[in-house]
């Protein structure tokens, strides 16, 4: 049974113990407490709502699905399809022959199926222009046959693809409307950690949902063109397409992806940089589509232990693990385990960076590429192609003329006659390369910074290794090169 005291009550007993707190507290304590500001308060989003709310649309798809038609339907006349659709297209009814009288009667051709048109899809978009151009993901409205986008003050419009981009899951759709209030767009660039950010859009279908939270992380790279905004703010299904925007009521980002183990909001949601949006846009509204540059290289993340053995400051760059036969970095002189620290002027302080800067130059333009190697910085200059798939593989075994192991733990033989004359290949591999994942067949083209060019001359360069620092091996293995680090013994 609950016990309530009256309010008098609770105030004498409220005052009483805040007068024995205050004789218990030391006197500088007290006086601490007299002096402490007060804590900032929490800020209102009434009017950056207010602001753009109105921008901000619902986004519904539909798709086209197959409908079989019923055997037994109208132009249908023979009733043995029933059993067919049933049992499948052989089956044939009990007294039905080959042959005779009683053969199986000449059926009619078969009927087109049918299509109908069911819901796909609930997203989020905002306006960026007056006359109807409007952004979203491109998993929003890709695969459907209906886009149709609706106001906050409940107006529908049909709307048209402009272009996409899977890479970077972008849409820029358009509805045949003028006057329009677009989202003014901000800079992403300037986003730092803690600063408040607002979400607007249509989670589960509740259109013109506003949630809030802080940007907990920036430049997150989790895919090949996009380094995401991480925030904290609420984004649920429905969400996607939606806009990221700053105290200021300006856009920076388009809400894309949550990181859950349930489906659901965890506290982790990831927006794509609204710099990185408009540079689509831009090709998207020319083109409809986004033609990117590439250089004809695969690349690797510099690990901190290996640039110190390369003698670079720090783990920065691109590691060239391979280069595209007669593709432009091999033109160009670029090299595998070349470090690429520079493209066009810009540094590359992490591997994902190279992608994107290359993906974002015209192709058929002069590129600056900046490498680290044997201890030197070089300069190269590459003709970007545009961007396709291409692969190559290599496998190549002779015998060994060499006997035992190293003191690297490895026994190397020369390459093939017609394998160029760069490196030896990996006979066998014991104890510390092996822990180092080296196998037979991987070849080894450079210790430290000096090239293999033989099995003689490699034996020189092991023997002369310094015991108290470990040796950095350039690996290649299926034409993918990757920096190894083995002490030796």
């Amino acid at each position: 049974m609950a016990f309530h005291l009256p309010y008098t009550a609770v105030a004498r007993a409220a005052a009483s113990a805040a007068v024995s707190l205050a004789m218990a507290l030391p006197i500088g304590a007290a006086q601490a407490q007299a002096v402490a500001p007060p804590s900032a308060a929490l800020p209102d989003f009434t009017q950056v709502v207010q602001e753009t709310e109105s921008s901000v649309v619902n986004i519904r798809t539909t798709e086209a699905v197959p409908v079989r038609r019923s055997p037994m339907g109208p132009g249908n006349g023979d009733p043995s399809e029933l059993f067919r659709w049933f049992f499948g297209p052989d089956f044939m009814p009990p007294g039905f022959g080959q042959q005779g009288p009683r053969a199986r009667p000449k059926q009619p051709p078969a009927q087109p199926q049918g299509e109908r048109t069911v819901p796909r899809g609930i997203g989020s978009g905002f306006v960026i222009s007056a006359d109807g151009y409007i952004l979203t993901n491109n998993h929003v409205v890709d695969n459907s046959n209906g886009i149709f986008v609706t106001m906050t003050n409940g107006k529908e419009y049909k709307a048209k693809v402009i272009g996409t981009d899977a890479r970077t899951d972008i849409a820029l759709i358009k509805i045949d409307a003028s006057g329009l209030k677009p989202i003014p767009i901000g800079d992403s660039n300037k986003l730092r950690k803690g600063q408040w950010v607002l979400a607007i859009g249509s989670p589960f279908g509740l259109d013109s949902t506003v949630t809030a939270g802080i940007v907990s992380a920036i430049n997150r790279d989790t895919g090949d063109y996009l380094p995401f905004i991480q925030t904290d703010v609420a984004v649920n299904p429905g969400n996607s397409g939606g806009p990221l925007i700053n105290l200021q009521g300006q856009v920076v980002g388009i809400n894309s992806q949550i990181i859950s183990r349930s489906g659901g909001f965890m506290g982790i949601s990831l927006a794509i940089p609204i710099d990185e949006v408009m540079r689509v846009v831009e090709q998207l509204k020319a083109h409809g589509k986004v033609t990117r540059g590439r250089i004809g290289v695969q690349i690797t993340e510099v690990q901190d232990d290996v640039a110190k053995a390369l003698g670079l400051d720090k783990g920065q760059g691109a590691l060239v693990s391979s280069v595209e036969a007669d593709g432009p970095a091999a033109k160009a002189g670029v090299h595998p385990g070349d470090v690429i620290t520079a493209f066009n002027g810009q540094a590359i302080k992490h591997m994902t960076d190279l992608p994107r800067l290359v993906g974002a130059t015209r192709p058929g333009t002069s590129a600056t590429v900046q490498v680290w190697r044997k201890g030197k910085s070089l300069e190269l200059k590459a003709t970007v192609a545009e961007l396709d798939d291409k692969a190559a593989s290599r496998n190549d075994e002779t015998p060994s003329p060499n006997e035992g192991t190293d003191r690297l733990g490895l026994k190397v033989k020369a390459l093939p006659a017609d394998a160029g004359d760069q490196g030896v290949v990996v006979d066998q591999a014991d104890g510390a390369a092996a822990a180092a994942g080296i196998e037979p067949g991987d070849v080894i083209l450079r210790i430290n910074e000096t090239d293999v060019s033989s099995p003689k001359q490699y034996a020189q360069i092991v023997k002369g290794l310094d015991k108290s620092r470990p040796a950095v091996l350039l690996v290649s293995r299926d034409q993918q090169s990757q920096w190894v680090i083995i002490k030796p013994q």
